[in-house]
């Protein structure tokens, strides 16, 4: 450990660390609180705080400029050093397994997009929105990933809960149909095995609004085991996203027949990020990803021209 981190341990460290985590919600160019202010809400002497904004010079976390009566502002700022020194360790979200190109582009934007604002971040794969939504409530991650319309009923039935990023059209998935086993069936019909999966908002809702005044025999089931149930003929139909390349070859499907699923469809297309409300540090970190940046580089994994890494 260099001798200006051991410093840290000191009185007027103690006060960098203070002072660092009110300095990650600026940016260069902005002011900082004056001497006085913080002298009043960090109950400190005038002098150790002086010493603290000295000492986060020296450790090149931040490069302060003096304008007289105009205040202090922010010349140069090392945003990962300032997180750093306040203790905050890199953000921590929560998505869908990357099972398909579209999920891989998107996790390798995430990861590029966070690292170009030099924001540190690192991803964790989980099945089904609701389980994604449980371990954020939980406080194992820092945000999730759903698509839009699973946000939005997430954050209805937790007060606690916003969206803090919308990606835009096609950015979840690129769309969902009906597979069959039978390769002449065109639609969904009475009498037929209907694959659900309860724990994915957006396959048993698009389900239920296909299957409406239908006597089908709905049949619970992990969503990534649809494909080879219904290869085996162990399910007549079931609904999936269009992303999964094997899927769209190897079986026979069609477009929805209900209006209701077909308006539907194009709320789960999209995707977004999912924070608790309070969480003002994560909420200011995920604000400043550049949504076009993270699209572009999902778009290029998608085509092939650029490797996934995630």
């Amino acid at each position: 450990m260099s001798g200006s981190w051991t410093k840290l341990y000191s009185k007027n460290g103690l006060a960098a660390k203070q002072i660092a985590g009110k300095l990650v919600y600026l940016e260069v160019g902005q002011r900082i609180p004056r001497v006085t202010d913080m002298v009043h809400e960090f109950s400190l002497g005038r002098g150790t705080v002086q010493g603290a904004l000295k000492l986060l010079e020296e450790m090149k976390a931040v490069k302060l400029e003096p304008r007289g009566h105009l205040g202090t502002f922010i010349a140069q700022m090392d945003a990962q050093k300032v997180l750093e020194i306040a203790g905050i360790g890199p953000l921590v979200g929560v998505m869908p397994l990357p099972y398909s190109r579209k999920y891989e582009g998107l996790a390798t934007g995430l990861v590029e997009g966070f690292e170009y604002r030099d924001i540190r971040v690192n991803l964790a794969y989980m099945r089904g929105a609701a389980q994604r939504i449980d371990a954020l409530k939980s406080g194992r991650y820092d945000f999730a990933l759903l698509s839009r319309m699973a946000a939005e009923r997430a954050v209805e039935e937790s007060q606690g809960l916003e969206i803090a990023l919308i990606f835009g059209e096609s950015t979840y998935v690129s769309g969902h149909d009906i597979f069959f086993h039978d390769p002449e069936a065109r639609k969904i019909e009475s009498g037929m095995r209907v694959g659900i999966d309860y724990t994915s908002p957006d396959q048993f809702l698009l389900t239920e609004y296909e299957c409406a005044g239908l006597d089908v025999r709905f049949t619970d089931v992990n969503y990534m085991q649809l494909f080879d149930m219904l290869k085996n003929g162990e399910l007549d139909a079931a609904i999936w996203n269009k992303d999964e390349g094997r899927i769209m070859t190897q079986l026979n499907h069609t477009a929805f027949c209900s209006s209701q699923a077909i308006a539907f469809s194009q709320k789960v297309n999209e995707a977004a990020l999912v924070v608790e409300k309070d969480h003002r540090e994560t909420k200011h970190r995920i604000k400043q990803l550049d949504l076009g940046y993270v699209r572009d580089v999902q778009h290029k994994v998608e085509e092939g021209t650029v490797y996934p890494r995630y």
